[in-house]
């Protein structure tokens, strides 16, 4: 009798977690997702990501929060561990808010490593971390090597987390991989994310507030290319060490607001604003690393993310009136 593999994601509930656990079921593992359903954004929009994972009977979902549970019983049970969970958002990172961040990012990390360094079948904890790590810089292309100089609270909180995975995998032979996500978009992204704001004011014919002058590039990565270079993560030559993920497809804000007129077939009004504190001006994955140690090869342009993301907002989220 073949033994299913035993997979733990945290975040499940959130955008790319809820991806991760399909991907993981469709590879015949069996799931179990925590979420602790932080106030972040609403708990109906991760609800809603659950939908068809609470169908599956190879699925089983616990509401944790990571920072607080007992997490020894759900982490002896892993052959494998996703973890997605933390709190997102580089603008909301500063002043009293940052404690929260260091709850749900430092804290649930270190408390999560501390219960998995006691099991014994834990295959793998990949970890996700942030392009934010790297901070302003014009040393582009970024590569794992590049300094980390974080210009944001947030980033700071992503950097001390992945900096504990490294020392849980070089003390204790904990065996983690820390991936370095670039800007991911398409359907379920956060309703705080750009791209979601550009296409629900754009489908309700509402200005889109336009941070800067929108020369500010980033290396946008699909959801899906994101999730299989967490399952590429499992190669035994991947665990202790860090990659870049990125998408290959970076361009100017300008650029994508282009690329959704040409998909909506409509023009876009814009409502300009400055820059926020902690938004950098560029990112740029080198991804050599990912693909020569994982095989990671991004497969989806961002003109069919972008489509895939606005046909699934129409179905979702229709426009309102008025």
């Amino acid at each position: 009798m073949t033994v299913m593999p035993a997979s733990l994601v945290t975040g499940a509930a959130g955008f790319i977690g809820s991806h991760l656990c399909e991907r993981l079921l469709q590879a015949g593992h069996r799931v179990v997702g925590l979420d602790a359903f932080t106030d972040y954004y609403p708990r109906a929009v991760k609800e809603a990501n659950l939908g068809t994972l609470r169908t599956r009977p190879d699925f089983r979902f616990l509401e944790v929060d990571l920072a607080r549970a007992d997490l020894a019983p759900v982490v002896a049970e892993a052959d494998f561990i996703f973890h997605q969970a933390g709190q997102p958002g580089v603008r909301a990172s500063w002043g009293r808010e940052f404690d929260v961040y260091v709850e749900h990012n430092i804290r649930a990390t270190q408390r999560l490593l501390e219960a998995a360094r006691g099991s014994a079948r834990l295959q793998r904890l990949v970890f996700a971390s942030s392009s934010s790590v790297y901070g302003e810089t014009s040393d582009l292309p970024l590569r794992e090597h590049s300094p980390t100089r974080p210009f944001s609270p947030y980033g700071v909180t992503k950097l001390a987390a992945e900096h504990l995975c490294s020392l849980y995998h070089a003390n204790y032979g904990l065996p983690t991989v820390a991936l370095r996500y670039f800007t991911v978009y398409g359907p379920r992204q956060r309703p705080d994310m750009a791209f979601h704001k550009f296409i629900r004011a754009a489908l309700q014919d509402r200005p889109i507030v336009l941070y800067g002058d929108g020369e500010q590039t980033r290396d946008f990565t699909y959801v899906g290319d994101a999730v299989e270079a967490n399952w590429l993560a499992l190669a035994p030559r991947a665990v202790g060490q860090v990659f870049n993920i990125g998408g290959g497809s970076r361009c100017s804000v300008i650029q994508v607001l282009a690329s959704l007129e040409e998909i909506l077939g409509r023009p876009i009004r814009r409502d300009q604003r400055p820059t926020p504190p902690g938004d950098v001006r560029h990112t740029w994955a080198d991804t050599t690393r990912a693909r020569e140690v994982l095989g990671f090869s991004p497969r989806a342009s961002l003109q069919e993310g972008l489509a895939r993301q606005v046909a699934w907002l129409r179905m979702t989220a229709p426009p309102e009136s008025g």
